[in-house]
């Protein structure tokens, strides 16, 4: 089976968190389907401890395999906002979000493992955000997007439906109150 295309595009980014002390973990879609139910994604969302000591480096590491702007991840490290960059050879786009210091986003740093996205064989292992994790992310794009997207609703079902049963649901609704959101929470759950 041919490798999927985020496993050549992801392998010289994390290669490069790992040679420069960067800790990481995969968000977005990725985790999602690595919880939850496969799907086509067209990009990666990556959450990184990222600081302005590090772009550098960073650059330098990288600028042979991808697109890659020093002063957009400058301005995203000192906002706490996102940068992108391309690989090169797919074409593909990996999105980097700057840890954000909030009590949240700090725990959920804290609890992403190392597991494979897809059961292949050999299959390179990452650090993903937990199944909760994805669930509550999800749910607070949902809303910022004017709860409309039927994407991140369907991404939330999936993991629901997959995990079912090993889902810490205290962990969920504490969050999910903490965050403004028991009443997407309430619903999706309803749904699955």
């Amino acid at each position: 089976m041919d490798t999927p295309i985020y496993h050549d595009a992801l392998a010289p980014l994390i290669e490069a968190f790992q040679h420069l002390g960067i800790a990481y973990h995969l968000g977005g879609s990725l985790a999602s389907v690595s919880h939850g139910i496969a799907r086509s994604t067209l990009d990666a969302d990556v959450v990184a401890d990222l600081g302005l000591n590090h772009i550098d480096g960073f650059v330098e590491w990288l600028k042979s395999d991808y697109y890659i702007d020093a002063d957009m991840i400058e301005d995203a490290v000192t906002t706490g906002s996102s940068f992108n960059i391309i690989h090169l050879p797919t074409m593909f786009k990996v999105d980097v979000f700057i840890l954000k210091n909030t009590p949240f986003d700090r725990q959920a740093f804290l609890r992403a493992d190392l597991r494979p996205l897809d059961s292949e064989i050999d299959s390179p292992l990452y650090f993903v955000e937990s199944a909760e994790d994805v669930i509550l992310n999800k749910l607070r794009w949902y809303r910022l997007g004017g709860e409309v997207s039927e994407r991140q609703w369907d991404d939330v079902l999936g993991v629901l439906r997959v995990q079912s049963d090993a889902l810490d649901m205290n962990y969920l609704r504490h969050w999910a109150g903490a965050l403004g959101m028991t009443d997407l929470l309430d619903s999706v759950l309803q749904k699955r």
